[in-house]
């Protein structure tokens, strides 16, 4: 069996890429690390992979907005390319600041099928940069990232992750669809007010998919909670075999290979 390959990609002010890259390969994966530049020089380079991930950090300083100068670098460079990778069955990946990138690209939710935002993540309501950790409940069956029902827990570090949408009918159609995939809750799965919902996100969400499931972003780092020692009280409740988020890049793996 063929190994499914990845391409994380990086660019001036990313900083969580060696970490991801680290994640995939522990979930079985073939890595590459791939400057934005060189990849926009031959974009052809970029079907020769599975999956495409764009990773946390601080892209050309968050300047403007938080994401938005890569977003604008795809989308009038690449997006013919990416949205073909997209049509052939492949998998994308937005974690954080790579998640900021996919909405204000156009490429999530993807609900007109143009490259017209359609959400975005706005300025905390703590007005302030919130780093913690935070418990998600998975409540799509239709991201191949994650299993539906489940609890995990994770953690944030953004200033720039409040869920918003253009009007009330975009939220509402993500919810039908299905495509909201994360949303804050408590260690019981239950929905509550600041911190529980650290950035006051509409519905809670933290992370949405496109129509197909294979596009995913998600503001918490899953990428920092692979191992049981991650998670902030092993000490005192035990250490796990393993972290919650090692599940996304394992089910994202199994599915280039099954």
């Amino acid at each position: 069996m063929s190994m499914a390959k990845v391409l994380v990609l990086r660019t001036a002010g990313t900083n969580c890429d060696k970490e991801t890259v680290h994640a995939f390969e522990s979930a079985g994966a073939q890595c590459e690390l791939l400057h934005v530049n060189r990849l926009q020089t031959d974009k052809k380079h970029l079907h020769e992979f599975d999956i495409l991930t764009i990773p946390g950090g601080f892209s050309y300083g968050d300047d403007i907005a938080a994401g938005k100068i890569e977003a604008n670098e795809l989308r009038l460079g690449m997006l013919d390319e990416i949205r073909k990778f997209v049509n052939d069955g492949k998998l994308i990946i937005g974690i954080c600041n790579g998640f900021q990138v996919l909405v204000k690209m156009g490429l999530l939710p993807g609900l007109g099928g143009g490259s017209e935002q359609e959400v975005s993540l706005a300025w905390n309501d703590s007005d302030r940069f919130e780093d913690r950790w935070v418990y998600l409940k998975a409540r799509s069956e239709k991201c191949v990232f994650l299993k539906e029902g489940q609890v995990i827990y994770l953690p944030i570090a953004h200033a720039e992750g409040k869920f918003v949408a253009k009007d009330d009918a975009t939220v509402k159609k993500l919810d039908e669809s299905g495509q909201i995939v994360l949303t804050y809750c408590d260690e019981k799965g239950e929905p509550g007010q600041y911190p529980v919902n650290p950035n006051g996100s509409v519905m809670d969400i933290a992370g949405i998919c496109d129509s197909t499931g294979r596009v995913f972003g998600l503001m918490p780092h899953p990428e920092r909670h692979i191992y049981g020692y991650h998670h902030p009280r092993w000490t005192r409740e035990g250490i796990r075999e393993e972290g919650d988020g090692m599940q996304v890049f394992r089910n994202a793996v199994n599915y280039v290979n099954n």
